[in-house]
């Protein structure tokens, strides 16, 4: 059975790899495994050891605690490293703003400075 923490560490694990655009089969080969083994570690299949998961923060350069921030346990409480304002499933669950995130970092600084204003003014206008 799965742990939910080993789902919500998948889960961030898949949407930094994602986000920085490197592939299960890369991620593998920067911290000696196959892809299979990341695939099971996405879907929450398989825990992450410590030391595997510092090699993979390592590679997706972040700190580990990036991999727990946002969980919620089944108490309410919020995991070390998170936020009120950070919610499980939230932004990271929806493709489609992970993609316009990715999108954005892809545009030259100056621009994309001035495509934040404009957003900035239309969410306003709303």
């Amino acid at each position: 059975m799965k742990h939910p923490v080993d789902i919500h560490v998948g889960k961030r694990v898949r949407h930094r790899r994602w986000m920085i655009g490197v592939t299960q089969q890369k991620l593998g080969e920067s911290v000696g495994i196959k892809f299979q083994q990341i695939q099971k570690y996405e879907t929450g299949m398989n825990r992450i050891s410590a030391s595997r998961l510092w090699d993979i923060a390592e590679a997706l350069d972040v700190p580990v605690s990036f991999f727990f921030e946002g969980y919620v346990d089944n108490e309410g409480e919020l995991a070390a490293g998170g936020n009120e304002e950070t919610k499980p499933g939230d932004l990271l669950a929806d493709k489609e703003a992970l993609d316009l995130v990715r999108s954005y970092y892809a545009i030259p600084e100056n621009q994309r400075r001035k495509l934040f204003d404009l957003a900035r003014v239309l969410s306003d206008a709303a």
